[in-house]
């Protein structure tokens, strides 16, 4: 997950990623223009790591862009087929999302991202999934430790902003 907090740590963490991994390029607060040429700059990184790379807009955005997906809520369908990811922060997002290919649930663990937020913790979020692993990505707090303690519920994928950066 991209965010404007990481700064230029930014390409550090995508230096880092493994091949295959995927980058949600958000940068909401980037001026329209800034965005798109810091996209651009993302874009040729991952095509070069050969990384996903899924924009945080409308499918029509993410189509006209050459993104591999569009992260979001809306349950449209763009010009192009693309991978198809979205947000759950309880049970109800969670069930609204499975058009999704990917749902990211958060936040797991404490965040800069949603300072003081409740938690939903290993216990609330294996509860809240069920027997649902298709697609699920933990988000919020996340990185490499708490990962594979999240292994034993079946969690085989993550995401995060500071988790990547950090040391």
């Amino acid at each position: 997950m991209t965010d404007e907090r990481i700064g230029d740590a930014l390409w550090i963490a995508l230096e880092r990623l493994p091949r295959g991994a995927g980058i949600v390029f958000r940068h909401y607060g980037v001026p329209p223009g800034e965005r798109r040429a810091l996209y651009e700059q993302v874009r040729a990184v991952a095509r070069r790591r050969r990384l996903v790379l899924i924009l945080a807009s409308s499918p029509e955005q993410a189509a006209a862009w050459k993104a591999d997906g569009v992260h979001g809520r809306s349950p449209r369908r763009g010009a192009r087929p693309l991978i198809r990811s979205a947000p759950a922060h309880d049970g109800m997002e969670l069930r609204a999302a499975r058009h999704a290919d990917l749902r990211f649930v958060s936040p797991v663990f404490a965040t800069r991202s949603h300072p003081g937020a409740r938690t939903l913790g290993p216990i609330r979020l294996g509860l809240m999934l069920g027997r649902e692993r298709d697609g699920i990505v933990a988000l919020g707090g996340m990185n490499h430790r708490r990962a594979q303690a999240l292994r034993n519920l079946g969690i085989t994928r993550w995401a995060a902003i500071d988790g990547l950066i950090r040391t």
